[in-house]
């Protein structure tokens, strides 16, 4: 048993994706009227143009954001051992959360200036 489950799975999900898709467009209530293409902002009508453009640096701070989110999640296990891995583990840290201070302190300033 090799890589066949997993290409059995693989396909598997993606036909019940597909076929969820294809159900619910199939038995879903379509109605087109005018107040369903107009944008919805908390109930109350939008002044001026609904389609603004925004500063990308938004969006890859709230990606950077995610990523060192994660990146973070490793210094749970290393927490954990901590008195059982000793100095080297402890410079290792150091110099990890270095890295990651470094990056960040980069993407800001990149970003905001």
């Amino acid at each position: 048993m090799g890589y066949e489950a997993i290409l059995v799975f693989f396909i598997a999900g993606v036909f019940l994706v597909v076929l969820a898709n294809f159900l619910s467009n199939l038995i879903s209530h379509k109605s087109e009227n005018a107040a369903k293409k107009e944008p919805y902002e908390c109930g109350v009508e939008t002044i001026g143009p609904t389609w603004v453009q925004f500063k990308v640096g938004y969006y890859l701070f709230a990606i950077l954001f995610l990523i060192f989110d994660v990146e973070v999640a490793f210094l749970v296990p290393w927490a954990v051992v901590f008195k059982e891995t000793g100095t080297v583990a402890l410079v290792e840290i150091i110099i990890f959360l270095f890295i990651l201070n470094t990056i960040i302190l980069m993407s800001v300033r990149i970003i905001y200036l």
